[in-house]
């Protein structure tokens, strides 16, 4: 009778144990999805954009962001320069397509399609004018200022 009121007794610590230590662990967060913006795009799915260079605006009529990075992004429309709105609701295909899942989303892209800058959200005017200007002209470097000059 003795052996079992030790084997409970026991039983009973062990288990006591067990729910405290299962209390303590730390529950890991769970993972956070990484957004990444394509790293190569098919000219042809952008049949406005005849230019050398192609600042596409992955866009959604819900963002509030959306339209201020596209009126950034227009600023540098050129003769050398086509900036195209891609709009969600209108370009589902071309969002699934490049695996777009966060906007705004931009993306700048040689003749080739080789995306040679790209920004995810909301960024300054600066940053994505510089950002253009040195995927256009690799030669350049940023001054403190943020101006760029060109590499002699």
């Amino acid at each position: 009778m003795m052996s079992v009121l030790i084997a409970l007794i026991i039983g009973a610590v062990v288990a006591t144990v067990a729910v405290v230590v299962r209390r303590r662990q730390v529950v890991d967060a769970p993972t956070q999805k990484v957004f990444a913006a394509p790293t190569q795009i098919d000219r042809v799915d952008f049949p406005a954009a005849q230019q050398e260079w192609l600042v596409a605006v992955f866009t959604s009529a819900s963002c509030h962001v959306c339209a201020d990075m596209l009126a950034k992004a227009q600023v540098v429309a050129s003769k050398q320069v086509a900036v195209l709105d891609v709009e969600y609701s209108e370009n589902k295909e071309l969002h699934r397509k490049y695996n777009i899942e966060a906007v705004p989303t931009v993306v700048v892209s040689d003749m080739h399609g080789v995306v040679h800058k790209s920004f995810l959200g909301p960024v300054s005017a600066t940053d994505l004018w510089a950002g253009v200007a040195s995927a256009r002209d690799p030669q350049l470097q940023p001054l403190a200022d943020g101006h760029y000059q060109d590499q002699e």
